[in-house]
């Protein structure tokens, strides 16, 4: 069992990042059916808002989980994941950003290069969502082909700095109520622990 669980089938494959899409989803027709159900509350655009921001957030901690996952379980298919799951990060964060421009703020340019400039947490979130898309368009197998190896792994390390400035976009959102902000900021220093950790023994062994 412990042998079939490190290589598992190209269909398993498959099947598992079916059931991750489908779940994946979920909170995106839980709010489409909030909203048909008129279940938003008293401000519905910063419900969703919020609600966009957390599973941005969200699965950017388990794209950063992936790799310190694959070293501790040493099952090297888990790494299949995690391009799935960093496009679906980038997928809510397009839709938080949309929903930013044009439900909150109405293509109100002006209004919206003034909270950029005077609002910290908005300044650090857009500056993260930018830094995003490069490693969206870049996730292909083509792109990594083009870009080579190299310089495609010191791109997509960027990961770690749009997922550390998405806690504190939160962080600094919430000012008191640093519960939830705080837990992701926990996960994201445990999985740079593992595979700094992971790294140095790696490196001891050579």
């Amino acid at each position: 069992m412990s042998e079939y669980l490190k290589r598992l089938s190209e269909p398993t494959i498959v099947w598992l990042k079916g059931v991750i899409f489908v779940l994946a989803l979920g909170p995106l027709a839980k709010l489409l059916v909030f909203g048909y159900q008129d279940h938003l509350g008293a401000n519905p655009i910063e419900k969703v808002l919020r609600n966009t921001g957390f599973w941005t957030l969200t699965f950017l901690t388990l794209t950063m989980a992936v790799t310190p996952l694959r070293q501790i379980s040493q099952r090297v298919w888990i790494g299949r994941f995690r391009r799935m799951l960093g496009l679906f990060a980038f997928f809510y964060a397009v839709l938080h950003f949309s929903t930013y421009l044009v439900l909150d703020q109405f293509f109100d340019w002006p209004s919206i290069l003034k909270d950029i400039a005077k609002r910290p947490y908005i300044t650090v979130g857009f500056t993260a969502f930018l830094v995003m898309i490069p490693l969206a368009f870049t996730s292909t197998d083509a792109m990594l082909r083009r870009l080579g190896g190299k310089r495609w792994r010191a791109l997509h390390r960027l990961v770690y700095l749009i997922t550390a400035a998405g806690v504190v976009h939160f962080w600094w959102l919430v000012k008191k109520d640093i519960i939830e902000p705080l837990i992701f900021a926990l996960l994201l220093v445990l999985s740079l622990a593992v595979r700094k950790f992971h790294s140095q023994r790696s490196g001891a062994r050579e």
